[in-house]
């Protein structure tokens, strides 16, 4: 059995958020339902290897994701998406450029490596907004006392 499907079962996106007559392709997530949320995907981390993440809705050129880590993330690459970061909860550094040491593809214009050698490193906490543009390596850093909650979006800008 998925361990985070048989955790996440018991509680849908669409039961913690308020009821509301859907009218047109508007979705709203209030910090507070993400956070509710993110609840059990740090359930999910902990009986797992300290990282949880759920796509919450996914469009035709971008998709809404919330995240949870009490770890470190591998150095990533993605060719064709952008990621911008909402830190909702906690701390993490964030190291983008450089070279990703350990590069393997994991995907069409996907990239994931150990860690990354030479970036820059910016520090974000709660209310933070990172954008990480298209082709750029980063890495989410997260120290081992500290655990950090981001709402994603990932976007395309590149065809």
């Amino acid at each position: 059995m998925d361990l985070s499907k048989e955790i996440l079962k018991d509680i849908a996106l669409d039961e913690v958020a308020p009821k509301r007559e859907r009218r047109g392709p508007i979705d709203h997530w209030a910090p507070h339902i993400l956070l509710e949320r993110a609840a059990y995907l740090r359930k999910m981390a902990k009986a797992g290897d300290g990282q949880a993440s759920e796509t919450l809705r996914e469009y035709p050129r971008h998709a809404a994701m919330l995240s949870f880590r009490s770890r470190n993330g591998e150095a990533e690459v993605h060719e064709r998406f952008a990621d911008l970061f909402y830190v909702l909860a906690g701390a993490a550094t964030l190291v983008t450029g450089g070279i990703v040491k350990g590069a393997r593809s994991v995907g069409p214009g996907e990239t994931r490596g150990e860690a990354i050698e030479g970036g820059t490193k910016q520090e974000l906490k709660a209310g933070d907004v990172a954008h990480v543009p298209a082709g750029t390596p980063h890495q989410m850093l997260v120290s081992s006392d500290k655990t950090v909650t981001a709402f994603v979006l990932k976007m395309q800008e590149n065809d």
